[in-house]
């Protein structure tokens, strides 16, 4: 089989094209931490497009199949895998669910909006892992209602070090359609990047926070 003709680099290729991922070591981007990146992820953008939309929903589902069996519920996580979560749920024939990322201040101050119980298996759905720490609380709500979170499941992750060792702490299987190795390679083989743009996202990979210091003033 082609690479490219692999789920993992289809994804990578599709982000690239509608611009859910923009890669510009050129003129970087600020991230709310301050961390100036070459990178900026938006995989909410798939929504717009129906057949990209599906191609991810369906490797979603394959991946859920062969990593994780069929769960009883799907949970979304807000806000980004709300809608992606849904579709997922509905191909599979499956409850879905969504983890707030704070409790509501009012009414019945649900951090878990639909119907999930002690002992169901879920799996979580998220668009993007960065430090993994705002996805692990969703797990976290998800365990104190008594569930069985089998694990979870990623559009896109940057692969840092501290999301891998958040996970493995927290005892939570990540898989993800595409990382961020996979969507370098993709972008300097169709020619989104140059050969030094590879070299300084490279660089950013190793060492985000002084990844800004290397850049030519």
């Amino acid at each position: 089989m082609n690479s490219f003709d692999n789920p993992a680099y289809k994804v990578a290729e599709f982000l690239l094209q509608i611009k859910a991922i923009k890669l510009q070591p050129e003129k970087p981007f600020t991230w709310a931490s301050g961390i100036k990146s070459p990178i900026y992820c938006d995989n909410r953008k798939t929504l717009s497009y129906p057949q990209i939309r599906t191609f991810i929903r369906q490797t979603f589902v394959d991946t859920i199949n062969k990593h994780f069996a069929k769960p009883d519920v799907i949970a979304g996580v807000a806000t980004g895998g709300i809608a992606m979560g849904a579709l997922i749920a509905q191909e599979m024939g499956l409850p879905f669910v969504y983890v707030r990322s704070e409790a509501k201040k009012h009414g019945l101050t649900n951090l878990i909006e639909g119907d999930v119980t002690s002992g169901q298996n879920v799996v979580v759905i998220e668009d993007l892992i960065s430090t993994g720490g705002s996805s692990l609380k969703a797990v976290e709500a998800l365990r104190e209602k008594g569930c069985t979170v089998k694990g979870m499941a990623a559009i896109f992750t940057y692969g840092f070090d501290e999301a891998e060792q958040s996970f493995k702490k927290a005892k939570c299987n990540l898989k993800t359609l595409t990382d961020y190795n996979t969507l370098i390679n993709t972008a300097l083989t169709k020619e989104y990047i140059t050969d030094k743009d590879m070299a300084s996202l490279k660089q950013w990979r190793a060492n985000p926070a002084g990844w800004a210091q290397t850049l030519v003033k």
